[in-house]
């Protein structure tokens, strides 16, 4: 049984700026010991998230998807490799006939879980995956969700932030992406709403928990683990309240940290204190 929990978030952080998966991160997530849980937390759709589980040699255990609204038990003998044990949603009308006033131009995309999305026009190619499929406005609000996103690809993440703190969202969570790209899930519901799910399940003790992340979506997971890490690419306000800041995605950033959960696990102390000490070091350094 787990004995340690390690919460990772994608883009990002485990993810480059290209979405490649780099040889050492990939390595140092595989040389984990046994005893460290290791659940991928996104804000990725699951069919997005499925290859990258593959490539991490991820068959078993738990992951978090759509930013908390998805919690899938891992099983490499299910037929899809995973089956749902927590999913929520919420009905989208409000929130949508508000956000189409406020942000006339921006696209919108419902999530299918394990299928794809319902969007109002066509999203930049590469942006989704799965199956989408054009519908008309009362498809879109028609049934409870357990995510929406909308898209301004002309606007900036700053201008874009500040029409969306201007709409004022009430009885949802959300957050702005790095990108012109808002992510809406049901009220309460975060990356740290599942994975406190997912710490119950596995039975691990909440000072034995890690997690490193990169951007807004990331903020309550930071502030729900023992120890977590920003990346070095991470906004300010992520970097403000993380235990450590990590190196830059794009620098292979989280590998030291998983380098040094593994040797913390090794040389049998206490978990967050090998990764702050291997921190420490390396700001001697």
């Amino acid at each position: 049984m787990a004995q340690r929990m390690l919460a990772l978030d994608l883009d990002g952080t485990t993810l480059n700026h290209l979405g490649e998966l780099s040889p050492r991160v990939r390595d140092a997530v595989r040389g984990l010991p046994d005893d460290v849980a290791v659940v991928i937390a996104t804000g990725r759709s699951i069919i997005a998230t499925m290859p990258v589980l593959e490539a991490l040699g991820l068959e078993e255990g738990y992951a978090v998807c759509s930013n908390g609204a998805l919690t899938l038990q891992l099983n490499a003998a299910a037929p899809e490799g995973y089956s749902i044990i927590d999913k929520v949603t919420f009905d989208p009308r409000a929130v949508l006939e508000k956000m189409r006033v406020e942000l006339p131009e921006a696209l919108i995309a419902v999530e299918e879980p394990g299928v794809g999305f319902k969007v109002s026009k066509h999203f930049p190619d590469g942006e989704l995956m799965g199956h989408s499929r054009e519908v008309a406005w009362e498809e879109l609000i028609a049934h409870p969700v357990t995510r929406v996103t909308l898209r301004q690809p002309e606007s900036t993440a700053e201008e874009f932030m500040e029409l969306v703190e201007r709409a004022g969202l009430h009885g949802v969570s959300y957050a702005v992406g790095w990108s012109a790209w808002l992510d809406i899930n049901p009220e309460g519901v975060s990356k740290a709403s599942a994975l406190e799910l997912v710490r119950r399940q596995l039975r691990v003790e909440p000072i034995h928990t890690i997690a490193c992340g990169d951007q807004r979506n990331d903020l309550e997971m930071l502030h729900w683990a023992a120890w977590g890490v920003a990346m070095g690419n991470a906004p300010a306000e992520v970097k403000a309240i993380a235990d450590e800041v990590a190196g830059h995605v794009d620098e292979d950033g989280l590998a030291p940290v998983l380098e040094a959960v593994a040797q913390a696990v090794r040389d049998g102390v206490p978990f967050r204190d090998g990764v702050e000490s291997a921190a420490t070091a390396r700001l001697e350094l």
